[in-house]
C-alpha cells in the first residue's frame, strides 16, 4: 500500500509538469490550430538561461523570474517574426517552420552550453517531505508551483479584460475583430504566456532529469499525451490529462510485469493512439462540427 501511494504521489508530481506542458501546447493550438513541436526546446533554452544566471551568482528566484520574462518576450518575438508572416501558408510550411525552430534551439543550446549533462538546483531541496519517504520536498514543490500558476491563469482568463479578450480571440477571431480586439496581438500574447509556462515546467523538471539540450523530449511527449487525453480545445482538460498521464505512466512502470521504467515513454504514445481511436476530441474537448 505504501508503494502504491508513493507511486501515485510521484506520478502527481511528474503530472504537474506534464500538465504545464499540456497547457502550453493547448494555448498555442487554440491560437493557430497547430501543435508547437518546438515547445519543449523553448522550455529547455529558458532553463539554460536560468542556469547561466545562477552560475553568474544570481539567486535562484531572480534567475527564475528573469528566465520567465525572457521566455515571455521570446515567445512574442517568435510569433511576430517567424509565424505571423506564414500565418496563411500551407500547413506543411508551418510544420517545417516548427521543425526548424526545434532544430535551431536545440543546436544553439548545444553550441552555447555544450551537450554535457549539468545539475540544476532545486529551490525546495530533495529531502523527504516531513521526514516521510512518500514524497520529496521538490516533488511537493512542483505540485505547489503548478497549482499556483493554474490558479493565477484561471483568475486572469476569468477576471481580467485582457484575459477575456484573449479567450474571445481564440474562440472566434472574426467576431473578436468586429468588437475591436486586436486578434494578432492576442495570439502573440498567447505565444508569450505559453513560452513562460513552458519555462516554469523546464526549471521545475530539470533537477529531476538533469539539464542538457534533449532533456524536454520525453516531457513534451507526455505533455502532448495529456493534451490529447484531456482535449486540445479544453485548457482545463489538458491540465487534468497531464496529471492523469503522470499517474498512469508511474503506476504502469512500477506494477505491470515486463514493462519496466525503460518502456515508460511508450505509455504516452499508447495514450495518444487510444484516445484518437475512441474519442479524437479528448475526454473534455468539444467536438467541432463544420457546415459544408
Amino acid at each position: 500500500m505504501e508503494l502504491l501511494l508513493q507511486q501515485i504521489l510521484a506520478g502527481l508530481a511528474n503530472g504537474a509538469i506534464y500538465a504545464l506542458m499540456a497547457l502550453a501546447v493547448v494555448m498555442i493550438y487554440q491560437a493557430i490550430d497547430h501543435l508547437n513541436f518546438a515547445q519543449g526546446e523553448m522550455a529547455m533554452f529558458a532553463t539554460f538561461i536560468a542556469w547561466q544566471l545562477i552560475q553568474w551568482g544570481q539567486p535562484y528566484w531572480v534567475a527564475f523570474a528573469a528566465s520567465v520574462v525572457v521566455s515571455f518576450l521570446g515567445g512574442i518575438a517568435i510569433e511576430r517574426i517567424l509565424f505571423k508572416p506564414i500565418h496563411n501558408a500551407p500547413i506543411l510550411a508551418q510544420l517545417i517552420a516548427f521543425i526548424a525552430l526545434f532544430s535551431i534551439l536545440n543546436s544553439s543550446a548545444g553550441e552555447i552550453w555544450n551537450f554535457t549533462i549539468k545539475t540544476f538546483p532545486s529551490p525546495f531541496g530533495m529531502e523527504p517531505l516531513f521526514g516521510e519517504r512518500l514524497i520529496s520536498t521538490h516533488e511537493a514543490g512542483m505540485i505547489g508551483v503548478t497549482l499556483v500558476i493554474l490558479g493565477l491563469l484561471y483568475l486572469f482568463f476569468r477576471g481580467s479584460r485582457l484575459g477575456l479578450a484573449m479567450r474571445a480571440a481564440a474562440e472566434n477571431p472574426d467576431s473578436a475583430r468586429l468588437v475591436g480586439i486586436r486578434v494578432g496581438w492576442m495570439i502573440a500574447l498567447g505565444w508569450g504566456m505559453s513560452a513562460a509556462i513552458g519555462a516554469v515546467a523546464g526549471m521545475m523538471i530539470a533537477p529531476v532529469v538533469f539539464l542538457e539540450p534533449n532533456m524536454m523530449l520525453g516531457v513534451l511527449l507526455y505533455g502532448f499525451a495529456g493534451a490529447v487525453l484531456g482535449g486540445l480545445t479544453s485548457p482545463g482538460g489538458a491540465v487534468a490529462g497531464g496529471f492523469a498521464v503522470g499517474v498512469i505512466e508511474n503506476l504502469a512502470g512500477t506494477f505491470i510485469p515486463y514493462f519496466g521504467r525503460e518502456l515508460k515513454l511508450s505509455i504516452a504514445l499508447a495514450v495518444i493512439v487510444a484516445v484518437l481511436l475512441v474519442r479524437p476530441a479528448g475526454i473534455f474537448g468539444r467536438i467541432v462540427v463544420s457546415r459544408v
